[in-house]
């Protein structure tokens, strides 16, 4: 049983991948140009998401602000997941849906980027994030599962894994967001 379960479970996860190969190349060359051009005029990315998600964006952050595989100057991202107070005193005292979009609000300036993942496309918290950061004039990113749902929707570049099956998108975006990570850091290093 369990072996079969190990085999099937790669099985998938293979052809999520071989689909997500196989796709439209131009959102993810898209959102890692965004992030490029972004970092380039001094802006920052600023990620968030929900549970895996929320790991995810912390990931992102540091492949960027420390290093992916070169040594190069840091990079400008932060991850909105990671400080506890602001987001319990956002949830308490506004409610849960806004303790991204608060965020975006306090650190987010016209021309940067705000990625937001979500393995749904339903969380509410990254839709408002997404939208008060197009509000502010921010380049916005959505990386999302199934349908894409009303994240997806809210973003300019959508990167959609489609599946409903949550670990395997999860495997899949952190592919994806790997392989942003690469071009943003190649770009950066050949400047």
């Amino acid at each position: 049983m369990s072996v079969a379960l190990l085999r099937s479970s790669f099985d998938e996860a293979i052809a999520l991948h071989h689909q997500a190969r196989d796709a439209d190349p131009q959102p993810v060359l898209a959102a890692a140009a965004a992030i490029v051009d972004a970092l380039a005029r001094g802006g920052k990315l600023l990620v968030f998401g929900n549970g895996g998600s929320a790991a995810d964006a912390q990931h992102v952050a540091a492949e960027l602000v420390g290093r992916f595989t070169r040594e190069r100057v840091a990079l400008a991202a932060v991850s909105l997941t990671t400080d506890t107070s602001v987001l319990t005193a956002v949830a308490n005292d506004y409610a849960f849906e806004r303790v991204f979009a608060r965020q975006v609000e306090a650190l987010g300036r016209p021309g940067d980027v705000a990625l937001g993942i979500s393995t749904s496309g339903t969380s509410p918290n990254v839709v408002a994030a997404l939208e008060a950061a197009r509000a502010l004039g921010m380049q916005t990113i959505a990386l999302t599962g199934g349908d894409g749902g009303a994240v997806g929707q809210a973003a300019a570049i959508h990167l959609n894994v489609p599946s409903a099956v949550t670990a395997r998108v999860q495997e899949v975006h952190r592919t994806l967001l790997h392989v942003v990570c690469d071009i943003v850091e190649k770009s950066v290093a050949d400047r």
